[in-house]
């Protein structure tokens, strides 16, 4: 297990950089939304033209996305070389019932008292290509709080801490690869990517398999958001199938009377339908926004 697991899944993952007063903006020598949504718009003019020629989907996101500006610093630009399995790989981590304890699930049970926001319950099932479950899976998660604001002392966001709220939870696959969290729904956030930029609500989510290496991180958005056209991580996947399936349903039958509304999302692993995965998009580097 990871030595102290919230400081590390907050550190080495997605930060806001300390806050600008807005008046430090320089609206003529800043990029704005307009100029990044036009860019978004004509790549995505330029797909839609690809596969109405007969060009196949792009299920996978693009590593150099231009709206997405770090990612043209950071993509990948050699091929991929075949290692040999360190030492460490031939030994799995075993998760048992005195490391991954049941309350820690529920986000919303872990300090003194009640943490602000909407409360939600985010379930599902962890599954291969062909729909068969993967059980025994380590799931991990880690988000923002009510207000946008993660607990790091990189993220300066003038938004208010929570301190009934840490914004980390994880749990183990059931036998039928089933998971469900307790938690709190997450708030949007500013990001440097370019003058007002946003990026949606969302959680991320973090899955172990055999071995310490086999990590893959991944983020799970809402439906509806209005923020969706405007984001060019989310937008760095071209396809809309593909968007759609990092985007959670609302499921009335999940939520509980007087107490939380139910989200489902299945995470597919491999095959066609798989769902997208931050180590796929960035190797290595991992998603710092």
């Amino acid at each position: 297990m990871p030595q102290d697991h919230t400081t590390q899944a907050l550190e080495t993952e997605e930060l806001v950089p300390p806050a600008e007063p807005h008046a430090a903006h320089d609206t003529k020598k800043v990029e704005t939304q307009a100029d990044l949504s036009a860019e978004i718009k004509a790549i995505g003019d330029r797909y839609a033209q690809a596969v109405k020629d007969g060009k196949g989907p792009e299920t996978m996101p693009r590593l150099d996305y231009a709206p997405y500006r770090s990612s043209i610093l950071r993509h990948p630009t050699k091929s991929l070389h075949h290692a040999d399995p360190e030492t460490i790989e031939l030994y799995s981590p075993a998760f048992g019932h005195q490391d991954v304890h049941a309350l820690e699930s529920d986000l919303t049970i872990q300090h003194n008292g009640e943490p602000q926001g909407e409360r939600i319950i985010v379930a599902g099932r962890v599954l291969d290509g062909d729909g068969r479950p993967v059980a025994g899976q380590l799931v991990e998660i880690w988000q923002a709080n009510a207000s946008g604001r993660y607990i790091h002392k990189r993220d300066q966001h003038p938004a208010p801490l929570d301190p009934n709220f840490t914004g980390v939870g994880r749990c183990i696959t059931g036998a039928d690869g089933s998971y469900s969290f307790t938690t709190i729904k997450p708030g949007a956030y500013p990001w440097k990517n370019h003058l007002n930029a946003w990026r949606p609500a969302h959680i991320h989510f973090s899955m172990f398999g055999s071995e310490f290496t086999q990590r893959i991180v991944t983020q799970m958005y809402f439906p509806g958001d209005q923020l969706f056209p405007l984001d060019p991580i989310y937008q760095s996947i071209v396809d809309q199938d593909a968007r759609d399936r990092l985007v959670a349903q609302y499921d009335h039958e999940l939520t509980s009377p007087e107490w939380a509304l139910g989200y489902k999302w299945d995470i597919i692993l491999t095959g066609s339908k798989r769902t997208w995965t931050e180590n796929e998009a960035y190797g290595d580097a991992g998603d710092e926004e």
